[in-house]
């Protein structure tokens, strides 16, 4: 493994070793929100069971998709939202106005993407078993 100064070293990849750096950090990032999130663990979860139901129901694939893909979007405003609350934990323990709106903008983000999640399921069994 080779030795960083500063984030500066990590600068000016270009190519495959652009491409396996970034997989990496990814895996990284991953693993971070699953281990330090209990959020992330509950909403991921969500999603393995929700991938399952759905290919068990009598909807189409664009339904299906659907209900997935705002599954998705839900851990990807989570992944931010906890990446936002790092940054200001970062910055120190003190209370501040700024700090404030930044981490309860990030917790309504996610409370629209699961909105977004819950009329997702409503529009899709409504459209499979009423209409």
């Amino acid at each position: 493994m080779t030795e960083h100064k500063d984030a500066t070293d990590l600068k000016g990849k270009t190519g495959i070793v652009r491409l396996m750096n970034a997989f990496g950090y990814s895996k990284d990032g991953f693993l971070a929100a699953y281990r330090n999130e209990e959020a992330f663990r509950q909403e991921f979860w969500l999603l393995i069971i929700a991938t399952v139901v759905v290919c068990f129901l009598p909807v189409t694939l664009s339904q299906a998709a659907a209900v997935i893909a705002a599954h998705l979007f839900l851990l990807i405003v989570e992944i931010l939202n906890s990446a936002i609350e790092a940054c200001i934990d970062r910055i120190g323990p003190e209370l501040h106005p700024l700090s404030k709106r930044a981490k309860d903008m990030g917790s309504c983000a996610v409370l629209m993407a699961c909105f977004a999640v819950a009329g997702t399921w409503l529009l899709v069994l409504w459209q499979t078993f009423f209409i």
